[in-house]
């Protein structure tokens, strides 16, 4: 990447034959991005079955609001029994939050769990994930270089949007590329 170009808040679509099921038509936020690291959240892999309100009660995180039952994400095969929500910058944790966008940031503490079934302290809008996908020094950009990820730009409908079988293809959509036309291998003219 050249210097500054760093891709903290934008999202990377995984493209077709990415070699890694884990991957396969994932959605990522970079979180964060320098040059000794990538970390990033998949917002469109659901955990089937378990929902925010049954992860909550099995923390014993107590609700004050009804919690809709939107489904936990798998954010990516790093450290997948810890838990991190993506939050529209209503709700600030102070140093426990990260800011990513300019209306987004991550959170992982007990703290922002509290918050999102707290009523007035809850943020406008959350995405609750376990693990994270990680990238060592120069990992990510070589990827990128490779043709594995695409990037575009994030916004608020399509990282909190709860239609995740749809969201690999909206992504794509922002680039003007239509999903439909893309193939794992490469053709010759």
């Amino acid at each position: 990447m050249e210097d500054g170009a760093f891709l903290s808040g934008q999202i990377l679509i995984a493209m077709p034959g990415i070699g890694d099921p884990r991957f396969e038509r994932a959605v990522v936020l970079v979180c964060a991005h320098d040059e000794s690291h990538a970390m990033g959240i998949a917002v469109n892999r659901p955990v089937e079955g378990l929902t925010v309100p049954d992860l909550l009660k099995r923390l014993e995180v107590k609700s004050t609001i009804e919690i809709p039952p939107d489904l936990v994400l798998m954010g990516g095969p790093v450290e997948r029994e810890r838990g991190f929500v993506l939050h529209t910058n209503d709700y600030m944790a102070g140093d426990h939050s990260l800011p990513i966008g300019d209306d987004v940031s991550l959170t992982a503490t007990r703290e922002v769990l509290e918050a999102m079934v707290g009523g007035d302290s809850a943020p406008r809008r959350s995405l609750l994930a376990l693990g994270y996908a990680g990238w060592g020094p120069g990992q990510l950009e070589r990827e990128i270089r490779e043709n594995v990820w695409l990037t575009c730009d994030a916004d608020e409908g399509l990282i909190f949007d709860g239609d995740h079988a749809q969201k690999w293809s909206k992504a794509l959509a922002k680039l003007g590329v239509d999903a439909s036309l893309l193939s794992a291998t490469a053709g010759r003219a």
